[in-house]
């Protein structure tokens, strides 16, 4: 096996890849999985139509039964996985067939980039890394197996890329650094061979055409195109007036060329058709594109001010605009509570915008409720501990905080923050001392955080 650009495609293949490119904007996913399934098994190195069919699989799942096709997915896994670790070829084949089964996988894509390694295919095991982060955008080993598959796949400026990334989640993170250090070095080094490289250049005898249907790989449409299937869905909507498909393919289009306006309209008209009666999907979509039109504007108004700043009318007007979006979040959120109330990510939400509002009562009910996700666990406890000092119940917040700070394990800005306000609680009941205890640990590890220099400053010069 080798890697293939889609310049290098016999004819007939592009022709089909951009079919299926314009099938994905239709909705048409089981055409676009059909026809690269085709193409790859001719050219499974071919990078940029992986990138299109894992497209149209994402969102083919996003309308199935997930749990039905992840239950599917780990018994396929747990029958063959194993068995073909020795045989790369057969590990690819295998874990391929296992992302059409659920393609969020984790495991079925960390097996298919170690069996693309094996295989030489470095830019395809990069991809699948890729897919994993975007599914674990935080994961300390994913990125630092995503930044190695860079470098082997001597793609230094997306490595050094992520090592920067690393870096912004762990300042002196030993694997962060030396990858920066690895792929700068390997980066400046292709630099200096660029012009001596000349085979490079010559591999592509068209760049203009390699680089536009690279672009078409990468499921980038342009306005126009777009547009053009909106119109097309107008047109069968015209014909078919009750048929919910064609008004998802126009609310889609709009979003894509970041319309809202126009997407929320068509969702209303969506919303009074029998077939969308109960719709949670265009229910929710609603509230968020309200959302989106709503934050639109407040950010027009607020250039607009900024720029006239003499001008009290829009500034009273932006001001309304800010007060409108608040609302609008909190009842989204509300509503969204009450329609899924075991939702605890979503009721740390609704507790965070109680907290903006300055309902801290309720925001505290609702961080409370909220502990029960270990996805926001910590941030519902720093939420409920922030709601609580806001409320001066120091000794209650204080729990919350030391609580926080235990479950913890890195000083991080999050960290930092949780026993700043720690701090601040026992600062609040009088207790300068065990302040002052907080605001060192703070200042050890980062003297510029906020003010604690001149908190332990002051301390001292007291003293």
């Amino acid at each position: 096996m080798q890697e293939v650009s889609l310049i290098s495609l016999d004819a007939r293949l592009q022709k089909q890849i951009e079919n299926a490119q314009v099938a994905l904007q239709r909705g048409n996913f089981d055409y676009v999985v059909e026809i690269t399934t085709t193409v790859l098994a001719q050219e499974p190195g071919c990078v940029p139509v992986r990138r299109l069919q894992r497209a149209a699989l994402l969102r083919r799942a996003e309308t199935k039964n997930k749990l039905m096709s992840k239950a599917m997915g780990s018994v396929t896994m747990a029958g063959f996985m194993f068995a073909s670790k020795k045989d790369p070829t057969k590990a690819f084949e295998n874990a391929d067939k296992m992302l059409h089964a659920d393609p969020s996988n984790v495991g079925a894509l960390k097996a298919f980039g170690e069996a693309a390694k094996s295989l030489g295919l470095m830019e395809t095991s990069a991809f699948a890394w890729e897919s994993i982060r975007a599914l674990q955008p935080k994961d300390h080993d994913t990125l630092v197996a995503l930044a190695n598959a860079y470098i082997d796949a001597r793609m230094h400026k997306d490595a050094v890329r992520v090592a920067e990334d690393l870096l912004k989640l762990r300042p002196q993170d030993g694997d962060a650094l030396s990858l920066m250090r690895k792929a700068s070095v390997a980066q400046t080094m292709d630099k200096g061979n660029w012009e001596s490289q000349a085979s490079f250049r010559n591999k592509l005898k068209d760049e203009n055409l390699a680089v536009s249907l690279e672009q078409a790989a990468k499921v980038v449409t342009s306005a126009e195109m777009t547009e053009k299937l909106i119109d097309e869905a107008k047109d069968r909507l015209a014909q078919q007036p009750d048929n919910l498909n064609h008004f998802r393919t126009i609310i889609e289009g709009y979003r894509r060329i970041e319309d809202s306006a126009s997407a929320l309209e068509f969702v209303k008209k969506a919303r009074l058709l029998p077939a969308a009666a109960g719709d949670a999907t265009l229910e929710k979509l609603q509230g968020d594109l309200t959302i989106l039109v709503i934050d639109k504007r407040v950010k027009s108004l607020a250039a607009q001010s900024d720029a006239a700043p003499e001008d009290a009318a829009l500034k009273q007007a932006a001001d309304a605009a800010r007060e409108e979006l608040a609302k609008a979040k909190l009842e989204d959120a509300r509503a969204y509570v009450e329609r899924y109330p075991n939702d605890y990510a979503a009721r740390f939400t609704l507790g965070s915008l109680l907290y903006d509002g300055g309902d801290f009562q309720n925001a505290i009910a609702n961080f409370q409720q909220a502990l029960k996700s270990p996805k926001v666990r910590i941030a519902s406890l720093g939420g409920m501990g922030k709601a609580l000092k806001a409320r001066k119940m120091f000794d209650l917040a204080v729990q919350q905080f030391q609580t926080a700070k235990s479950e913890l394990p890195t000083m991080d800005d999050l960290k930092k923050d949780v026993i700043y306000q720690l701090a601040e609680c026992y600062e609040g009941m009088g207790k300068r001392e065990e302040a002052i205890t907080e605001y060192k640990l703070i200042y050890s590890e980062d003297i510029g955080f906020r003010d604690v220099a001149d908190k332990i400053n002051a301390f001292y010069s007291a003293s």
